[in-house]
């Protein structure tokens, strides 16, 4: 995969106060989307978008891209 984490988002999350549990009862992230967190899998363009807003950064902010 050419795109990499920058960073650990859950505990980028967790910095700023949101859960897994709190994540998911206020249905701002997916259980599933959490379990892609955590195997630090692809996500769709609308939980990069959500991510962006609760951790207010950039995409960028969050990967990079690494050539093959």
């Amino acid at each position: 995969m050419a795109l990499r984490y920058k960073l650990d988002v859950l505990e980028a999350l967790k910095a700023k106060g949101y859960t897994t549990y709190t994540l998911r009862k206020e249905n701002l992230l997916s259980q599933s989307t959490i379990q892609k967190l955590r195997e630090k899998k692809g996500l769709a363009w609308e939980n990069i978008d959500n991510l962006c807003k609760l951790l207010e950064c950039q995409p960028g902010d969050l990967f990079e891209y690494i050539p093959d």
